[in-house]
């Protein structure tokens, strides 16, 4: 099967979508499949030559968030049916709107991934661009929706929560598997070039998160709980490993100043290959106390390495950790996060070790990039046989 993805950007910034489809591309690669990306990304930007498939870049208006572009609509005319499964990633930017607009009239199926943009956080955040968005919806997102072969949910809490934020609201919902796969290198040596690179965490006991710095993620909230625990045990040290994509860093460093663990604490900036894996490694826990979290790609790469997990009941797979009981979840708010915190800290060694095996398991019987890829493909076959 060829497969074409259509997505805004294939910066790896961008965080879970375009790691999901890296992932997923490489299994289809291994089964015989090929996938290609179209987006609106300058054709010079750096990550789209290394992008680990074919990307056709075709650049949008003054680089504008929206994502406009006067030669997306053309392409898809030319190309599109030339694949055998049409994948829109993402909503509320020009290329999904681009793909309705194109596909539906010549009757080419697409499926559609949302990514947890309909999660209702969003408009309980920031209530003002919501009512924007009540605007662009019924000509806009819910035809793209509506019209759609399937919308696809990466778990069960993502697809119930998506019924919440609009109306009207019909689609053919489809909850797939979703996931990635484990790291690939030697797990001690990765470790070590971790420890290297940031030789502040040697010797400690490693918290780490690794999302990106912004509000949603709860960064705050996770220093706040930090503060108190650190100060029963000079060992702990916490690792907050991710872009700063919206300037945050800055503050969020005033208020470890002002909590008195800036020496605790060790920024990494944006980690990948095996300096990602490496301090994954290195860690006893990872902790994410985020505010809305459609899947957690990250979560499920912790568990990968057999890491427990400690999250917030706003990561959408929370059920699934607690059920498997390869973590802790909490609400997410400070006393929450603290509750993480002190709970893991209170578990003995013992049972430490039993969840870093439950971890692993959960991932492998829930989160393997194999089954999502198949998933994918049982959900384009059945597009393309509507039609």
């Amino acid at each position: 099967m060829k497969i074409l993805r259509i997505i805004s950007s294939v910066n790896p910034k961008g965080g879970g979508p375009i790691e999901g489809i890296t992932q997923t591309n490489r299994v289809l690669v291994e089964m015989g499949h090929t996938t290609e990306v179209v987006c609106v990304d300058d054709p010079q930007a750096p990550w789209v030559a290394k992008a680990p498939f074919k990307v056709h870049a075709l650049g949008s208006v003054a680089a504008n968030k929206y994502g406009f572009s006067t030669k997306l609509a053309p392409w898809l005319r030319a190309n599109a049916a030339e694949y055998d499964g049409i994948v829109v990633n993402g909503i509320w930017q020009f290329p999904s709107l681009a793909a309705w607009h194109t596909l539906k009239p010549m009757a080419i199926p697409y499926i559609v991934y949302t990514h947890g943009m309909l999660d209702p956080w969003f408009k309980n955040r920031y209530p003002l661009k919501h009512l924007k968005k009540c605007l662009y919806w019924p000509w806009a997102e819910y035809r793209v929706l509506r019209d759609a072969a399937a919308v696809c949910f990466t778990c069960e809490e993502e697809r119930r929560l998506a019924r919440n934020s609009f109306q009207p609201y019909k689609v053919n919902e489809v909850v797939v598997s979703y996931g990635t796969s484990k790291p690939d290198g030697d797990a001690d040596e990765q470790r070590e070039l971790f420890l290297s690179q940031f030789p502040q965490t040697r010797g400690n006991r490693v918290l780490l998160f690794i999302s990106r710095i912004h509000a949603k993620k709860g960064c705050d909230l996770l220093l706040d709980a930090f503060a108190q625990v650190a100060a029963h045990d000079p060992a702990l040290h916490l690792v907050m490993a991710g872009p700063d994509q919206t300037g945050w860093r800055e503050a969020l460093e005033q208020q470890a100043n002002r909590l008195g663990i800036a020496d605790r604490i060790t920024w990494t900036g944006m980690l990948s290959g095996d300096l990602k894996w490496g301090a994954f490694h290195a860690a006893e826990a990872f902790v994410l106390p985020s505010h809305q979290e459609n899947f957690g790609i990250v979560v499920a790469e912790a568990m990968a390495c057999g890491l427990p997990v400690l999250i917030s009941n706003k990561v959408n797979i929370w059920r699934e950790i607690e059920d498997s009981r390869a973590g802790l979840v909490a609400s997410d708010d400070l006393p929450g996060t603290l509750h993480l915190l002190q709970s893991w800290l209170a578990i003995p060694a013992p049972e430490k070790q039993a969840m870093r095996t439950r971890a692993e398991q959960c991932f492998d019987e829930q989160f393997e990039i194999g089954r999502a890829a198949k998933s994918l493909l049982a959900v384009l076959n059945d597009a393309a046989n509507m039609h």
